[in-house]
């Protein structure tokens, strides 16, 4: 299964602005892709005007997405502002290649350090999708700081992980750390998906990112706005898990 991961400098709180921009990535791509990553909250930036800019699951972000991938032929992982009952969740929409809206996944874990919990609600489980028989785990930024998460992934016996983010540079070698952690520790491929440059607070360098079940690096693009594509082999993860077979050991405690 290939994969794009799509890297970029979201213009802040601006959704048309960004569509235009994603657009031109895709559009400039020659080669096919199953499946098209991009970051944490999409077409916004990491904002905390969450009752301004949430919409429903069926809102204008899926639509636009939801169209693109039907042209294109690829499933699309977008982040999205949920409107909620009380408050907003911070969600990521997995819209297949017909168009249709297969999974969501809420964030599990808000970010209490920028107060995120303060506008956004949290989600409550767990979510694993499947792209071409490929089983996958969902994720957003802090939650890669929450194993416990993952370890239910592992469980399942997922072959990809995926975490999209707004992640800035001041921590950037956490969550290289943490990607590579849960690769190895979960025995599957990882996908870090985060954005490059600034919004009012913050400077992010980037550093999305694909590592393999061994927890190597296979690919990297570090303070540039790239769509980089990957390769998801299930025959590599199945070798891995039974030359190491350490998941059989996992115990829920």
């Amino acid at each position: 299964m290939k994969i794009g991961l799509l890297q970029y400098n979201p213009v802040w709180e601006d959704k048309e602005s960004n569509k235009q921009k994603i657009l031109s990535f895709v559009e400039r791509t020659e080669e096919k892709i199953d499946l098209l990553i991009l970051p944490e909250m999409s077409l916004t930036g990491f904002t905390m005007n969450a009752e301004q800019f949430a919409e429903g699951i069926g809102g204008d972000t899926f639509r636009f997405f939801s169209a693109l991938a039907q042209e294109k032929l690829f499933d699309v992982f977008v982040g999205i502002i949920e409107r909620g009952k009380q408050k907003p969740f911070n969600t990521l929409l997995h819209i297949n290649s017909k168009g249709k809206l297969i999974k969501l996944y809420r964030k599990v874990h808000p970010f209490s350090y920028s107060k995120e919990n303060q506008f956004y609600n949290a989600g409550s489980k767990p979510v694993t999708t499947k792209i071409k028989k490929n089983l996958i785990g969902l994720s957003i930024c802090y939650d890669l700081r929450f194993p416990e998460l993952y370890r239910k992934y592992a469980k399942k016996r997922v072959h990809l992980i995926v975490d999209i983010a707004n992640w800035p540079d001041t921590r950037i070698e956490h969550w290289r750390t943490l990607l590579k952690a849960r690769a190895i520790e979960n025995q599957c491929y990882v996908a870090g998906v985060n954005r490059v440059g600034d919004d009012p607070k913050l400077h992010y360098n980037g550093c999305t990112s694909f590592y393999d079940p061994m927890g190597n690096l296979l690919s990297e693009v570090v303070e540039e706005e790239k769509l980089l594509i990957v390769e998801l082999n299930k025959n590599y993860i199945n070798e891995v898990r039974e030359k190491f077979p350490f998941l059989d050991d996992m115990k829920m405690i």
